[in-house]
C-alpha cells in the first residue's frame, strides 16, 4: 500500500490544478498499463470524516478536522508488485503536485498466510473472499 500523507493544502481543500491532474493521471495510465494498480483514490480532507475510538464495549466518535496533520492520509494507492524495492521505485515516479515538502509510505499489506499460525482453512476463506471481490488471491 502506497499511503500518500496529508499536507497543509490538502487539509485546506486546495484542488488540484488541471495540469496536476494531468500529471496523475498520466502516472496513473502508467501503474494501469504496468498491470500493477488494484486501487488508488484521494482522500477528502478530515474535516469531512471521523475517528472511532475503542475502549472495551464502548466506542467514541469524534468528528473532524484533525490537528495532526503529518498523521493524516490523503490518498492511497494499491499495487501488486514483487517487492518494496519495486513499489519504491514507482513511488519515485509520483508526480510531486503540492511542488513542496510531502511524504509518501510505503507499507505491505499482511494476507493471511503471513501469519505462522493461520489454519489453511482460514487461509482459503480469505482467498475466496479476496477472489469474490476482484482482488488477486494471497501469495502462497
Amino acid at each position: 500500500m502506497v499511503i500518500v500523507k496529508a499536507t497543509a493544502a490538502s487539509e485546506a481543500g486546495i484542488e488540484a490544478t488541471e495540469q496536476e491532474l494531468v500529471d496523475m493521471l498520466a502516472f496513473n495510465e502508467e501503474l494501469v498499463k504496468a498491470g500493477v494498480l488494484l486501487a488508488g483514490e484521494g482522500l477528502y480532507p478530515s474535516s469531512r470524516g471521523a475517528r472511532v475510538f475503542f475502549d472495551g464495549d464502548e466506542r467514541t466518535v469524534v468528528d473532524g478536522p484533525f490537528t495532526e496533520t503529518k498523521e493524516l492520509i490523503a490518498g492511497f494507492w494499491l499495487l501488486d508488485v514483487k517487492s518494496l524495492e519495486e513499489c519504491v521505485e514507482w513511488v519515485k515516479r509520483v508526480p510531486n503536485t503540492s511542488g513542496g515538502h510531502s511524504q509518501i509510505e510505503v507499507r505491505q499489506v499482511i494476507e493471511s498466510e503471513d501469519f505462522a499460525n493461520a489454519p489453511q482453512e482460514l487461509v482459503d476463506r480469505e482467498n475466496e473472499l479476496r477472489a469474490q471481490q476482484g482482488y488477486p488471491t494471497a501469495r502462497g
